[in-house]
């Protein structure tokens, strides 16, 4: 059943087309990744569907009575004394409810129960006083909010900023059950977790690709590299016939008006062409080399009133070491790093410190940035110039590498989005030299290809790093060892990145209460599918001939039924799709709920047979 279509969309900001043509189906029971570059208009969209945003031109239809709840990437809660109390109102708000008395006792205690389960899922204490809450507490109680109020249709945008690993965890699995979802994130492995489709905004254009995100990019990578190659063929083509129109006698024969008229078509469509946004320009420099320790600390133990952060934690930081910081909200990331640099002296213990030390601290409030600062200013106080690996770049040209433009270097630093802003602080940063780099969520409000891009940029850096961060991709990608928080201001040391301590973890047994379970078809079809290799323990050993000739034909059936569920699609698509015969429509829905089903068991087995080909074994609930 569709629940929410788009047809012919435009919306523009200014002289940039947000929407362009743009095209969108969402159906129950999908959950929707919307992917895209900073700047491309996801959050737009998202008000659009949330009816907060008006189209320029087009039609949005929304299905009769349809329920929708909407948390923002930086939500605003109803004021009360408390977390439960702000929920609640939040809830009977949007139901259009005055005030608790108009519902019945009943109705009004199931209520609560639903919301104080969804807080026990969440982590989230509900007496907790609003004015003292933490963003990755606003963020749990606007989820609950939410989550609370049953929509037939849940908007998230960039719902894993502020949380900590275990609060992600569990919005994977609450997500699960959701009936319908259109959801912004840079977390790729919470997008391979939950979607079942993925949708990029791109030039004003919406394109669709069954599936999770991991396929999404192999797919989109493939299309990118076709795209360059025939705008190279179309450049070069154009080329050719603008050097014969200067040539000027052959071109006023008659004859050759028709080739006259088409170079004019080239020229327009050159012109209307949009361009792919740029990609940022990272380096590092090093700049002098730091002595061999970096830091050490020994028997350091730091309390926060009664609270223990740290107890009797010793560890050694050596040159070129690549430390990833793993804890929940509240365990004393921020206070290590500030022991680690030698800003905060321990309640008891010793920290030494290396020497020829040049940091760098990108910080995750962004209180480095002077709002009333302009963006120029912000990277080169009094002067035009910075100095990157010796030599001297034009402010502007390095801004441009961080994909500003002349005219919004002027502007104030309080203008800027947040991805705007997450940039800024990079830039800022990079625009030193530094041989100890110190990121404290650095991935926040960054869009897929530049988080990717400061992937790389990481990988390639000599110095030492020390990492805090929530994305589990990201810590694979950068970190070779992780120091984590096991409660009790106890910290452990292990080698490897996120998903290597997964494996030397003891796996703790984790319960999570949830709504009603989803039904209909893809649901399921997704309950009878055998269960992902991070929720069964995989078989050792090789594959037997039966499961070997399975997994050969898995991706030949994938992309069949892929092919067929691109064609309901596109055909559900069509302007005319609703004059379609009644028995037909109820047919073809039925099939598109079946093939997601079908997608998902198939996605599921072919892991599963993959994992147990390599002989691997995964811990349960890893």
């Amino acid at each position: 059943m569709t629940v929410f279509t788009l047809r012919n969309a435009e919306l523009a900001f200014g002289h940039v087309p947000l929407l362009d043509g743009a095209q969108l189906v969402l159906r129950q029971g999908e959950r929707v990744g919307l992917v895209g570059r900073n700047g491309a208009g996801k959050s737009t969209l998202l008000k659009l569907i949330a009816r907060q945003v008006a189209l320029d031109d087009g039609e949005a239809q929304w299905r009769a009575g349809l329920r929708i709840a909407y948390v923002e990437q930086e939500p605003q809660l109803v004021p009360a004394a408390n977390a439960r109390a702000s929920m609640l109102a939040g809830v009977l708000a949007a139901r259009g409810v005055p005030t608790e008395g108009a519902l019945d006792a009943d109705e009004l205690n199931a209520l609560r129960a639903r919301i104080e389960s969804l807080a026990h899922a969440l982590q989230l204490d509900g007496a907790r006083s609003l004015a003292q809450a933490s963003g990755g507490e606003r963020k749990r109680a606007a989820l609950v909010c939410a989550l609370a109020q049953e929509p037939q249709l849940l908007l998230l945008d960039e719902p894993t900023n502020h949380l900590d690993i275990p609060g992600i965890e569990r919005l994977e699995e609450l997500l699960e059950l959701a009936p319908t979802a259109l959801i912004i994130t840079h977390d790729r492995q919470f997008l391979d977790r939950v979607t079942t489709r993925i949708v990029e905004l791109d030039r004003g254009l919406l394109r669709s690709y069954a599936g999770n995100f991991a396929y999404y990019a192999e797919r989109r990578a493939a299309e990118l590299a076709a795209e360059s190659a025939e705008r190279r063929r179309f450049d070069q083509f154009w080329a050719q016939e603008e050097v014969w129109i200067r040539q000027g006698v052959e071109a006023r024969r008659t004859r050759n008006e028709g080739r006259v008229r088409r170079l004019e078509q080239l020229r327009r469509a050159r012109a209307e062409r949009r361009e792919r946004l740029g990609r940022l320009q990272l380096s590092l420099d090093e700049g002098m080399r730091s002595g061999r320790l970096v830091a050490e600390l020994q028997h350091v133990s730091k309390r926060w009133g009664e609270l223990p952060l740290i107890e009797d934690l010793s560890l050694r930081l050596m040159r070129g070491d690549r430390l990833g910081l793993i804890g929940p909200n509240g365990a004393g990331k921020s206070t290590l790093i500030r022991l680690l640099l030698g800003e905060l002296a321990p309640d008891s213990g010793s920290v030494r410190l290396g020497t020829a030390l040049s940091s760098a601290y990108f910080d995750q409030l962004r209180a480095q940035l002077d709002p009333e600062r302009s963006v120029a200013e912000t990277i080169s106080p009094g002067s035009d110039w910075v100095e990157i690996g010796g030599r001297r770049k034009h402010v502007m040209s390095y801004l441009a590498d961080f994909l500003f433009a002349p005219q919004r270097a002027q502007s104030p630093v309080r203008m800027l989005s947040g991805g705007e802003r997450q940039r800024l602080l990079l830039a800022r940063l990079f625009a030193r030299p530094t041989n100890l780099l110190v990121l404290d969520e650095p991935t926040n409000d960054l869009d897929i290809d530049s988080l990717e891009l400061l992937e790389q940029t990481l990988q390639d850096y000599t110095g030492t790093l020390i990492v805090v961060s929530h994305d589990r991709r990201f810590l694979d990608a950068v970190v070779t060892q992780t120091l984590v928080a096991e409660g009790a201001g106890r910290w452990r040391e292990y080698v490897g990145g996120y998903s290597d301590w997964l494996r030397q973890r003891p796996a703790p047994a984790r319960q999570v209460a949830a709504p009603s379970p989803a039904t209909g078809p893809a649901a399921r079809a997704a309950a009878q599918a055998p269960l992902p290799p991070s929720a069964t323990t995989r078989r050792r050993g090789r594959l037997g001939y039966k499961e070997g000739r399975e997994l050969e034909a898995l991706p030949a059936q994938i992309e069949a039924l892929e092919q067929e569920q691109a064609q309901l699609i596109a055909r559900m698509s069509t302007p005319d799709y609703h004059r379609t015969p009644p028995e037909a429509l109820r047919r073809e829905r039925a099939r598109l709920d079946e093939l997601a089903g079908l997608l998902a068991a198939s996605f599921a087995r072919w892991e599963q047979l993959e994992a147990q080909r390599a002989g691997t074994q995964d811990a349960p609930g890893s």
